[in-house]
């Protein structure tokens, strides 16, 4: 073997050791996180291609921060043993440090887009998945948590396609479910009204996850593409449509923004605007786009988590702040989340801002869901005993602004009503791929992937290892 020219610009901050991917060979290589002009990079050798050096964080103060917020994770059900060691023995394998969060079944492949950039790889095929698999799936995902799972998304290729989807979504909610989402790029949803007012029927734990981008044709052209009758210049009206339809039939929304250099990251800011301003939008979702699917080039040109902070902070005047994000204590690595309330003058505020929520750590549990409730529980109080329970007592006090006193009193229906016009959720989701891999980011990751063959693999290692090209292979074997 030829010698390797050495990686000579040692003019950074050794911060911590690590293992990474070298994407070229997907072989696991030694690796380190440096501090270096601001940001967070990893640094990387493999013995056949040599030395790398990814992006991992634009703001390493950012990134020094997550330790403070980071909790053990929440118990889970293991069905793999270790073998050859992370990232090849996913199932998930006993050095999983965090439980499904998010539990994420694909129902078919079909799509009626053609995403230059789609992570699924979808459009090709005609693939389903019967309703007896999808039970399987279900109910083994709520096996692995102790039939205590709590977010499933039904996702696809594009779900709304599925010709018995109304049925999955209806047995979704038996299976209990603490919330059910429905993750589509809302074409069906502009153009068929009556599934959108189908989908009233689920009231309660179960909103839409919107494929919403932005606002320019050049957006749509570079993420979307041309697909059948809907080109890239009626891709905003489609959206748009379909919110008003949601909106129509009071269907709790999220906007789902994947965020790419060079394309959308300049309209980060006026989607949070637009958002804010649509009814029945509970709140966005930013995904900086990961290099893998049909995007696995060009990785030096990344927007990572704290840099959709930095970009949300300047394009809305510090209406957001940066330090309003927090890292979600489930995930500190991959996931930073905020949530503003309406003020008594109608304004929206981040319940973050100016406050400790460190020491609420443990009021918080391991999940994307954060309810007051919940925090309440743990705490151990309750309407009649928060007097004697000072650590509740002293929640209930710093966010009074949200939580009214009579906020127990009311009915369920009124509770639901109260936060959906006086909250407002932001949330950033960033993914690992071969590039810029990080074991201990692979590892906490909680978004996992539920496969046909009954194994739960981490969003970030399913789409960068193990998803299956022939959806026709993954039919006839399961198909019953």
């Amino acid at each position: 073997m030829s010698l390797l020219k050495p990686y000579d610009n040692r003019n950074y901050q050794y911060y911590e050791a690590t293992s990474s991917l070298c994407p070229q060979c997907l072989n696991v290589v030694p690796a380190k996180i440096i501090l270096q002009d601001g940001q967070v990079q990893i640094l990387k050798y493999c013995p056949e291609h040599g030395e790398q050096i990814e992006l991992l964080e634009e703001d390493a103060a950012y990134h020094l921060r997550k330790k403070h917020y980071d909790k053990p994770g929440t118990k889970m059900q293991v069905h793999t043993a270790v073998n050859r060691g992370c990232p090849y023995d996913c199932g998930i394998c006993p050095q999983h440090d965090q439980h499904a969060c998010i539990g994420l079944i694909e129902v078919t492949n079909a799509c009626n887009l053609n995403c230059p950039m789609c992570y699924a790889g979808a459009g090709g095929g005609q693939g389903y998945l019967t309703l007896s698999r999808i039970e399987k799936m279900m109910d083994f995902l709520q096996e692995s948590e102790g039939g205590s799972a709590e977010i499933l998304q039904i996702s696809g290729g594009e779900p709304t396609l599925h010709p018995q989807i109304l049925e999955i979504i209806e047995m979704a909610k038996r299976k209990s479910f603490k919330y059910v989402m429905l993750n589509t790029n809302g074409v069906r949803l502009a153009e068929d009204e009556l599934f959108a007012k189908a989908l009233r029927s689920f009231e309660g734990g179960f909103e839409v996850y919107l494929q919403f981008d932005g606002f320019k044709n050049e957006t749509y052209k570079s993420l979307r593409g041309d697909a059948g009758k809907l080109s890239h210049e009626s891709m905003l009206e489609m959206k748009q449509q379909a919110l008003a339809n949601l909106a129509k039939y009071k269907i709790p929304t999220t906007l789902v923004v994947t965020v790419t250099a060079g394309v959308n990251e300049d309209e980060l800011g006026k989607i949070f605007h637009f958002g804010l301003n649509q009814p029945y939008v509970r709140g966005i979702n930013f995904q900086p786009a990961a290099f893998f699917g049909r995007r696995f080039e060009n990785s030096k040109d990344r927007v990572t988590l704290s840099g959709v902070i930095q970009r949300l902070s300047d394009q809305t005047q510090n209406m957001l702040r940066k330090t309003d994000f927090i890292p979600l204590p489930c995930n500190v690595e991959r996931v930073a989340i905020t949530y503003l309330y309406k003020d008594n003058k109608g304004s929206f505020i981040p319940i973050t801002r100016d406050r400790k929520i460190e020491e609420y750590l443990g009021m918080i549990n391991n999940t994307f869901v954060f309810t007051i409730e919940d925090a309440l529980k743990n705490a151990g109080g309750s309407l009649n005993s928060l007097q004697g329970v000072c650590d509740c007592f002293k929640f209930l006090k710093d966010f009074r602004q949200i939580v009214p006193f009579d906020f127990f009193m009311k009915s369920s229906e009124s509770k639901k009503t109260y936060i959906d016009e006086n909250t407002f959720r932001i949330s950033i989701s960033s993914f690992v791929d071969a590039y810029n891999f990080d074991l201990k980011s692979m590892q906490k990751e909680c978004v996992h992937i539920i496969t046909p063959d009954l194994r739960k693999i981490p969003f970030s290692a399913y789409n960068t290892l193990y998803r299956a090209a022939d959806w026709g292979q993954v039919n006839a074997q399961f198909d019953e």
